[in-house]
């Protein structure tokens, strides 16, 4: 991670979501989501990515202040919870609500040192400021090859879309081509992989399954 054109990425993405907390505090708006149903129904989008295993292990990088981990409690998923997150507000307010222990773990950090059977990240890819779309594409890249090495049996991710009203569409965020990234992903990681674009929100979710997961 000493590339300075994703160092300054990361630094402006950790102040933005730094200051949404700081203005929020641990609601739905200080992850910069627009309430609590839609959050919950972006939740949702992986559980069939992770439902065969209920005790399978699960990091989310760009966690948050961590309401990822009671969603999956209350949906009877019981594995080990790793929450990666860049900016360290986000990471003490996780520890803060949901503590630490042998079932769950908060880390400062853009890039796992540990895998986990499943790597899921929510919003991550939707801010992108001022930066050109094209070095935006190159960090999503970057951080896809992340979430593959980081869940040894498959990763999700979601991202707004272009399939999404142009009017409603704003400058600082980044709406990709549903069907661009699904040939990417296809042609990088393999033809298990489920493109999810049904649950009206203006967004897609990926779900990639690793050949030999179980399905």
């Amino acid at each position: 991670m000493t590339d300075p054109v994703l160092s300054s990425i990361l630094h402006d993405v950790a102040e933005y979501y730094s200051a949404r907390l700081e203005a929020h505090g641990p609601t739905s708006q200080g992850v910069d989501w627009n309430g609590i149903e839609s959050h919950r129904i972006r939740h949702r989008q992986f559980l069939r990515l992770i439902e065969p295993i209920p005790d399978g292990s699960v990091i989310d990088l760009g966690c948050g202040f961590g309401d990822f981990l009671p969603f999956l409690r209350s949906a009877g998923y019981r594995g080990r919870f790793i929450g990666y997150d860049i900016a360290s507000n986000m990471i003490a307010k996780a520890q803060e609500l949901h503590g630490e222990g042998d079932d769950r773990r908060w880390r400062i950090g853009a890039e796992p040192n540990e895998t986990a059977d499943y790597a899921i990240a929510s919003g991550i890819f939707n801010v992108k400021g001022e930066i050109a779309s094209e070095v935006w594409m190159g960090y999503i890249h970057q951080t896809l090859d992340v979430l593959a090495r980081a869940g040894t049996r498959g990763f999700g991710f979601n991202i707004l879309s272009l399939s999404s009203d142009p009017d409603r569409r704003r400058s600082n965020l980044y709406y990709a081509d549903p069907a661009r990234m699904l040939a990417h992903c296809l042609q990088r990681y393999g033809r298990s992989i489920a493109l999810l674009q049904d649950y009206g929100l203006y967004e897609f979710t990926i779900l990639v399954r690793h050949q030999g997961s179980a399905t």
